[in-house]
């Protein structure tokens, strides 16, 4: 008896549950607004209630075919961490059309002093419209009245003649998502691949139903004698079969940020629709079904980007001057690419079309990606070298799966010297040949060669960033610890320090040091060649440690890495779904020598150590020695490669481990 009233007591808040879900616009319920936190992910800010994606196809004479898609989004939000959720950007394309907003409708909900829902309309001073690139502009809404325990719901569609370029419909975030439900309906003339993309498994379910439509028809007298007669619109019907894919899913997880993932997303559960080939009666076939050869081809064709590569005749004087004198190919390319960096500047937007044009940009001295680095490319061609275009997804942008030209937005340069084929992107002040910053180095581009011929080519740099230290420290009579550091940094690592110290004040670069230095004081810091693109970073400064010596019973210990000594293991969880991303190779190399206090002799002190990670992948040693009333440590710590597979995660999470735990072992002194 006891089990049957659990068992109705259970259906019973189960149907309650059910009742106060309703998935219509504007009908959110008092249950959903009392909610303080999520029922299965107690940690989450925020969680999607329900998304609702329905595309369908409509025609009309002028237009032709053309999608119609309807967005519906509800969105909870627990706590101010969360509020971020309540924005929304809506990108709009243009080309040969152009896609339309209507209907874009939105509220944000909370109960009032009385218990009541209360409602905030989203007005016009919440919603914004950008034009970021030629070929896309934004439009931007920010939710009223946002609050802790707040819902915000908004509904838009849009109308857009690009029925080739479909965006990816999306079942997965950061946060929650309780449900969503995606419609894609499309007419049986068109047939369309999909892809599905994440490790949550689903079902597309595929079914064929009639549909009806009604559109209208305009048409000319052509038997009148005086003219082109009347106009006389007439509506016709066409009954024809429509496939319809469906996708449901409940309770989507949160996609968890893990150490060293990259951009994230590239792995969350979603589904895209790719042309196939069209098929209509009385037509011949029209396939569609593309290859990355087609799709490089066809950019280069665009005027917008080949022909822009093939104009010199703005810089022909200027180049002349450059490089008069000049035939040695490495010091062709470093005074074109500085001279480019030097002259041009970016204006923040994406791209691998020209905006300006590379010779209206040249006047300006400043214009978007395409501006700059097809003008490089046309430079260093124009200088005999053998220099391409590559294309490139940045990490925001993700990883194109399938081939699409909506897989790329952005465009760098690649120069073949003796030393091998080298990347340039000429958009940071701060660049140097062969360094990418980090929000290009994704996976792999697409070199394109004069011929429209293209293959793959690595973005991750030929050689690894390196790190160099020189400590000499002292451990003085009153237990401190202080000396001289002087350290070094190439590749990535000075890319990474000249754009974040180059425009600090001096105080201000030392506060930033000390916040990573394991509360050592600094002083008399010093930089060199922050300003100086293409040497090493130098970074000098005195510091002084209170706490590196523990005096215990009248012994010392202290960590022979003093305050380099890694603390903690960024790769904590037992098993990890992404792959490892540390963004370029790297190489960091210490040399610390540490004079030991008068009166005190070495105890103990670690074992010397060396271990690798896998084959070729990383390496790690670490070799000490006493030579008269001195320590010396010499550690080196090697990762090969950048992107390791998260098959090798529990290798990778050992090797940290044996890394932190030799790292914070102790020297012991006892007195002489």
């Amino acid at each position: 008896m006891k089990t049957n009233i659990l068992t109705a007591i259970t259906v019973l808040c189960f149907l309650n549950i059910s009742v106060a879900q309703n998935y219509k616009f504007g009908k959110v319920s008092k249950e959903e607004l009392i909610q303080k936190q999520h029922p299965t992910d107690t940690t989450a800010d925020a969680a999607v209630l329900y998304r609702e994606i329905k595309t369908e196809f409509q025609y009309t004479q002028d237009a032709g075919w053309y999608m119609v898609t309807d967005y519906f989004e509800r969105i909870k939000i627990y706590t101010k961490e969360g509020f971020d959720w309540a924005n929304e950007t809506i990108d709009l394309y243009t080309g040969n059309g152009e896609d339309k907003l209507i209907g874009l409708k939105g509220y944000t909900y909370y109960l009032g002093a009385d218990g009541k829902v209360e409602e905030v309309k989203l007005k016009n001073d919440g919603i914004f419209e950008e034009e970021t690139t030629k070929y896309l502009s934004q439009t931007k809404i920010t939710m009223p009245d946002v609050r802790e325990g707040c819902i915000i719901e908004y509904k838009y569609t849009i109308n857009s003649p690009f029925i080739f370029n479909i965006d990816e419909f999306k079942f997965q975030e950061t946060i929650p998502v309780d449900k969503v439900k995606v419609v894609f309906s499309s007419p049986e003339y068109f047939a369309y691949k999909t892809h599905q993309r994440g490790w949550i498994p689903y079902k597309v379910d595929a079914k064929s139903q009639d549909r009806t439509m009604t559109y209208r028809q305009t048409t000319q007298d052509l038997t009148a004698l005086h003219g082109p007669g009347i106009p006389e619109t007439t509506t016709r019907e066409v009954k024809f079969k429509e496939d319809v894919y469906t996708v449901e899913l409940d309770n989507v997880p949160a996609i968890k940020e893990e150490a060293y993932a990259g951009n994230i997303n590239n792995y969350a559960t979603s589904l895209q629709f790719e042309m196939s080939y069209m098929d209509f009666p009385g037509s011949p076939l029209r396939t569609y079904s593309t290859t990355w050869e087609d799709v490089s081809k066809g950019i280069y064709k665009v005027d917008l980007f080949g022909a822009e590569l093939e104009r010199n005749n703005y810089f022909e004087d200027d180049l002349k001057n450059l490089l008069n004198g000049v035939s040695n190919p490495e010091e062709k390319t470093a005074r074109i690419f500085s001279y480019v960096v030097n002259k041009m500047s970016w204006n923040g937007i994406n791209g691998y079309y020209t905006n300006e044009g590379v010779k209206t940009a040249y006047k300006k001295g400043s214009g978007n990606v395409a501006d700059i680095n097809l003008m490089l490319i046309a430079m260093l061609r124009y200088a005999n070298l053998h220099a391409n275009p590559v294309l490139v997804s940045t990490t925001s942008h993700g990883i194109p799966l399938f081939p699409t030209r909506n897989g790329f937005n952005y465009v760098i340069a690649a120069v073949d010297l003796p030393q091998g084929t080298l990347l340039l992107d000429a958009t940071s002040k701060d660049a140097e040949i062969g360094v990418l910053k980090s929000s290009i180095m994704n996976w792999q581009g697409r070199i394109i060669m004069k011929d429209g011929s293209s293959d793959w080519v690595s973005l991750t740099p030929q050689t690894p960033a390196v790190k160099s230290a020189m400590v000499n420290a002292e451990i003085k009579s009153d237990m401190t610890v202080s000396g001289k550091a002087q350290n070094r940094y190439t590749g990535n690592y000075a890319f990474y320090y000249r754009t974040e110290f180059k425009s600090l004040n001096e105080d201000a670069q030392r506060k930033a040091i000390e916040k990573n230095s394991n509360q050592v004081e600094l002083t008399a810091l010093h930089f060199e060649n922050l300003e100086t693109v293409g040497k090493p970073v130098s970074l000098e400064y005195d510091f002084e440690s209170l706490d590196a010596v523990e005096d215990v019973a009248g012994k010392l210990y202290f960590s022979p890495m003093v305050f380099l000594a890694t603390k903690e293991s960024p790769f904590k969880p037992e098993t990890r779904q992404y792959p490892i991303d540390f963004g370029f190779p790297m190489k960091d190399r210490y040399i610390i020598n540490i004079a030991l206090p008068e009166g005190y002799k070495v105890e103990s002190m670690p074992e010397n150590a060396v271990f690798s990670l896998g084959e070729n992948t990383g390496s790690y040693r670490y070799l000490i020695s006493q030579i008269g009333n001195k320590l010396q440590l010499s550690v080196e710590f090697s990762i090969n490669k950048s992107f390791i597979g998260a098959e090798e995660y529990g290798n990778l999470k050992k090797f940290f481990e044996l890394l932190i735990a030799k790292e914070n072992e102790k020297v012991v002194l006892s007195k002489a």
